[in-house]
């Protein structure tokens, strides 16, 4: 009798154990999606501005991300547009793999050997910084566009090589004329970026 009970009680509990098991295989499972198109791209421009904030992207680099980040961005638009502000099926695969090549392209350029200087000595090195520092806020903040953040990157490498040039040309140092010419750039890319960050387009 004891017997008995025992082997009912133990089949009753496999049973019971064997239910999560069951359901698993019964219930279908919730296709695992990932990101949504809008959180993949908020996570890359995330990741971008982190890159600019930290000195692991430069100016250059920076620009060619956010302008492929840019062409992404108008695509998806054009899609939207043919499809009553939706995206296919076809849409969305083909933009996760427009994301994907951008994203492995964000993670080389942040582990190569080039990098942006993020504790300058010089008052132009500083000021670098400084503009650096906005537009990373900027992109991270969504005020800036990948088109705008392209734009203003663009015009900070130009800069750079610029001042590259005119300290290999002076023994590492610039004249006072050159500094005046970097601050006056350096005040046209200052007032670009607040202009940018200040007006309706939004990330």
């Amino acid at each position: 009798m004891n017997s008995t009970l025992k082997i009912s009680f133990l089949s009753t509990a496999l049973a019971v154990l064997a239910l999560p098991a069951v359901a698993q295989t019964t219930t279908p499972a919730t296709p695992v999606n990932g990101k949504t198109i809008q959180e993949r791209k908020e996570n890359q421009q995330d990741r971008i501005a982190n890159g600019v904030k930290s000195g692991e992207l430069t100016a250059g680099e920076t620009k060619n991300l956010e302008k492929k980040e840019a062409a992404v961005n108008q695509e998806e638009r054009d899609m939207r547009k043919l499809d009553n502000g939706k995206l296919t099926t076809a849409d969305k695969k083909t933009l996760t793999q427009q994301q994907n090549q951008l994203s492995k392209q964000i993670y080389k350029d942040k582990h190569n050997t080039a990098e942006q200087n993020t504790n300058p000595k010089s008052e132009v090195g500083k000021r670098a910084e400084n503009q650096q520092d906005r537009i990373a806020q900027g992109v991270k903040s969504g005020q800036l566009t990948a088109a705008e953040a392209g734009n203003l990157e663009k015009k900070e490498g130009a800069i750079n090589k610029e001042v590259r040039a005119d300290r290999a040309a002076n023994g590492g140092k610039l004249t006072p004329q050159e500094r005046a010419k970097v601050n006056r750039q350096q005040n046209r890319v200052s007032r670009q970026i607040y202009r940018d960050k200040h007006n309706a387009r939004h990330q």
